[in-house]
């Protein structure tokens, strides 16, 4: 118990003073200013105590591991966390751009799982780095997607216009049930285990999942707005989330897209109700999910940043981390610029460069991508291992940390806004 309550000092410390700092000093976003505070600490605090207790910082990353990452985000809280930002969206907004979300949570983000994993396959031949062509792909379906939760919490930030806004959010908010379809389908040829298929992986994680999310939705909505007691309407929320992703993980779909559907399904019914004056007087429940909101976010970055000194001088991590940011960014780039000829129409004042461009810069990674990446330890050999997570996490602290800061003046640059 005092473990706990001691690492939740620390969690707690390090929001609530690296916030106070950014607030008077710095003035950047809010998650950005987290995850880099948490970096250089944690960073400091390793050299330290490597020091002290007279040990290497490979032994001491081995023997120090004080938050599971894995477990708080994909075993813990990233439920709410989908919930929380989906529940905003609007069905008919979803509607109106069906055919762009698609192609770019889909069909992106195959095009760049395939890219990254071919590029990265030849890469491995030329630095004799021992990688099989299935955990190439592999590592490909975990950079792939971009992240829902960097997404909802940096980008709205940034006051983009609302098309192009939307778009970016919709497609995070979809596309990880893709690159968890992809991880399952090409992990299962690294552990040759026999996943299935492709479209029989992809038919139950999102199509299942969007059954169990909206029929769990539908039927907790009845109480919700039959109640007046706003707590009650507060637990049966928070109810209907954690029971879609439980029946899920149960039935072998995604639960983040189940999460995903239901706050779009509780936006969508409470609109109805409140248009036929059923539902009245929620700024008590909106403020919730919107501290909670705030609140998670806080504490993953933060767990991010002090999980970083556990990866930084892993084997060959740092020269690998150069070579995945850029085969990230090409591979992203060129699947949504092959994406873009199937889009429809784009936004208004893009060609298909600046489209691809912008949304580009825009893919932000975070930790959905470095939990995947940690639960490949017991898939692949140790070497393996350090190299996939050590560039992985290159690649989530370069676009949460460069491209998130530097998003407005990309966004200004590519559509002639001075």
């Amino acid at each position: 118990m005092i473990d706990f309550l001691l690492m939740v000092s620390i969690v707690f410390a390090c929001i609530v003073l690296i916030g106070y700092l950014n607030e008077k000093l710095f003035g950047i976003t809010y998650e950005i200013a987290l995850l880099i505070g948490t970096t250089i600490i944690g960073t400091i605090i390793a050299l330290v105590w490597a020091s002290v207790k007279n040990t290497t910082l490979v032994g001491l990353m081995d023997t120090v591991q004080v938050f599971d990452l894995k477990e708080f985000l994909m075993e813990g809280v990233l439920c709410f966390m989908l919930f929380a930002g989906a529940r905003n969206m609007k069905i008919r907004e979803f509607q109106k751009h069906a055919r762009s979300v698609t192609v770019l949570a889909f069909v992106c983000t195959l095009l760049g799982a395939l890219f990254y994993g071919l590029l990265f396959f030849l890469m491995s031949n030329v630095m004799h780095l021992n990688f099989t062509l299935p955990m190439c792909l592999m590592a490909g379906s975990i950079i792939a997607p971009t992240d829902p939760i960097a997404a909802t919490s940096i980008l709205k930030k940034f006051h983009l216009p609302h098309e192009v806004g939307f778009l970016m959010e919709a497609e995070s908010l979809l596309n990880d049930g893709v690159g968890v379809a992809l991880f399952v389908c090409f992990s299962g040829m690294v552990t040759s285990s026999g996943s299935g298929s492709f479209l029989i992986l992809m038919g139950r994680e999102v199509l299942g999942a969007a059954v169990i999310g909206f029929a769990v939705s539908w039927l907790t909505f009845q109480i919700f707005q039959n109640t007046q007691d706003i707590q009650r309407k507060i637990f049966t929320s928070i109810f209907a989330v954690s029971l879609s992703y439980y029946l899920c993980e149960c039935f072998g779909c995604s639960g983040a897209i189940a999460c995903v559907v239901c706050g779009v399904t509780f936006s969508a019914l409470r609109d109805n109700a409140q248009s036929h004056g059923k539902l009245k007087n929620l700024k008590d429940f909106d403020s919730f999910w919107e501290t909670g909101d705030v609140l998670l976010n806080s504490v993953l970055y933060v767990i991010m940043g002090l999980t970083f000194i556990r990866i930084l001088w892993m084997e060959k991590v740092i020269r690998l981390s150069f070579v995945a940011i850029v085969l990230n960014f090409v591979c992203r780039y060129a699947s949504v610029f092959l994406g873009s000829f199937i889009l429809g129409p784009l936004p208004k004042g893009y060609d298909h460069k600046r489209f691809a461009m912008l949304f580009t810069w825009g893919a932000l990674r975070g930790g959905l991508s470095l939990a995947l990446a940690m639960s490949t330890k017991t898939m692949v050999p140790e070497s393996q291992y350090h190299i996939i997570l050590g560039t992985v996490y290159a690649v989530v602290f370069f676009t949460t940390v460069v491209q998130g800061l530097s998003m407005k003046k990309m966004y200004l640059s590519l559509s002639g806004v001075k």
